[in-house]
């Protein structure tokens, strides 16, 4: 059997006859991109996750808890200076690197291109997303004597526009040797039926794969053997749309060492119990960040002997790996999470259909559901106004509006 009958003789067992006639339809390079590109597909798992789609999200109330963290406000000056010590040891000696995930584009923000490259409209000049994480991390180079390497994770959709920004702007005067693009996953898209998508380009549409797939996206690009090389111990991985991100946050690293923790992450408390945040807890034993949707509403309004919500500490994307950590999440599958969504596409006919309805399921993994593959991980609870700015929506709460507000009053409490 040739290569050809042997992938039409795939498509025919998972129910992908439109592809094989798409793959008549075309010339022989087109032909050839659609082949390796079904070649690259683990049919297996994609229909598997197209039939979880028709299972209810089940959470037994009896197996969450709340799980412990440290407040940062609250730690004595002892600690502090201990965290400091300890994280600032691993800093200086080079064994620490940065990653920053930054494959989506800036569509919600009414931005055209990647969303690193919107700018913030602060101080009157304004300062781009990723100028903003640049001068974050050479501050802290400056502080420590170092060059932290940076890796930005981009998609296929913007890693060229990423990569031709940062050149046009000199890297914002970070060391360009230190700073490595590596691209995201993708999953094909699916509709109803659990056949794939036809894009415009005449290719199996695919959408990024969640941010839960930078760890294996570290792995398969090299990016993972390179922190090896370099030595590298620990690495945080951070968004890039939070504009008061700490990336090197040496408590947060002290406090993971101090506690033996494989992972620490940064939590801010909920606003309210509605608010529309993942949270932390432990389920059936380990650490998990359950999404808002899922937590009962019960859960969402309990309070402690303090008065403080038990499941209140919201996860803001600031995590902490130690690089085995990392290896170890890289080769194991995370769950993945469908979300139903409109998606043009192709028809049998070639014509394209831009649907008015949701359509089709886009699979994505969450980095929180790598939690739960250990036993403990160490929370440090900052503060809103020092740790959280994000930059999500047009208008309104977590918008340009308020990420300048907090960005702006954040640097005067600094001076």
């Amino acid at each position: 059997m040739d290569k050809n009958e042997e992938v039409i003789q795939l498509l025919k067992t998972y129910n992908q006859e439109h592809i094989i006639n798409l793959l008549d339809r075309l010339d022989e390079k087109e032909k050839e991109a659609v082949i390796e590109q079904v070649n690259k597909i683990d049919f297996h798992q994609i229909m598997e996750l197209y039939q979880n789609t028709k299972k209810e999200i089940e959470i037994k109330e009896n197996k969450i808890e709340s799980i412990k963290y440290l407040d940062k406000e609250k730690l004595t000056k002892n600690e502090i200076d201990e965290f400091n010590r300890l994280g600032e040891e691993i800093i200086v000696s080079g064994m620490y690197a940065v990653v920053t995930m930054a494959g989506g584009q800036g569509t919600r923000l009414g931005h055209t291109g990647p969303k690193g490259t919107f700018k913030l409209d602060v101080y009157g000049k304004g300062k781009y997303l990723f100028e903003i994480l640049a001068e974050n991390l050479k501050e802290a180079n400056k502080k420590y004597n170092t060059i932290i390497p940076w890796y930005i994770m981009t998609s296929k959709e913007n890693n060229d526009e990423t990569q031709e920004f940062l050149e046009k702007n000199n890297y914002f005067g970070y060391d360009k040797d230190s700073v490595m693009l590596f691209e995201q996953g993708e999953l094909p898209l699916l509709d109803t039926e659990g056949k794939m998508l036809i894009g415009k380009d005449l290719k199996i549409k695919e959408a990024s794969d969640g941010n839960g797939g930078v760890f294996s996206s570290l792995r398969l690009t090299g990016m993972l053997a390179d922190m090896k090389e370099r030595g590298i111990k620990w690495v945080f991985i951070g968004g890039v749309d939070n504009a008061i991100l700490k990336m090197a946050d040496v408590t947060l690293l002290g406090m993971a060492i101090n506690e033996h923790v494989q992972i620490a992450s940064k939590s801010v408390v909920k606003a309210n119990p509605q608010e529309r945040v993942g949270v932390f807890c432990k389920m059936n034993g380990h650490p998990k960040v359950i999404e808002y949707s899922e937590l009962p509403e019960k859960m969402a309004e309990e309070v402690d002997n303090n008065g403080e919500l038990k499941y209140g500490e919201s996860h803001i994307m600031c995590n902490l790996f130690t690089i085995d950590a990392i290896e170890k999440i890289s080769k194991e599958p995370l769950i993945y999470h469908s979300a139903f969504k409109k998606n043009s596409y192709i028809d049998e006919d070639g014509k394209e259909v831009i649907p008015n309805e949701p359509n089709s399921y886009k699979f994505e993994a969450f980095i929180f559901d790598s939690f739960e593959l250990f036993d403990d991980i160490a929370i440090l609870r900052g503060k809103r106004e020092d740790d959280f700015a994000p930059v999500k929506n047009k208008e309104g709460v977590d918008s340009p509006k308020t990420a300048k507000e907090l960005y702006e009053k954040f640097w005067e409490r600094q001076k």
